[in-house]
């Protein structure tokens, strides 16, 4: 499996779009200060993941997501949770 995974920086409040094969360890990875875009933007709080079957499917979705119309289909996701 591999994880298309959105994250939230407490710094700035902006979302960080990635995938990974092991989410656990990429969000610790991050947190840790070890991922150079977004070190500098922690803490960052896990808010959606999605699985996929194989890398190619995750690289096209990730992508999605870091457009306009994918930023647009997580804020309409996460509508309640981001304004409760």
């Amino acid at each position: 499996m591999y994880y298309i995974y959105v994250l939230k920086s407490e710094i700035d409040n902006n979302f960080y779009v990635g995938y990974t094969k092991n989410l656990k360890q990429r969000i610790k990875s991050h947190n840790a200060g070890k991922v150079p875009s977004t070190k500098n933007r922690r803490p960052l709080r896990l808010l959606y993941y999605e699985g996929c079957l194989n890398q190619q499917d995750a690289t096209n979705r990730e992508k999605y997501l870091k457009t306009s119309w994918g930023k647009r289909y997580i804020k309409n996701r996460l509508k309640i949770y981001l304004t409760g």
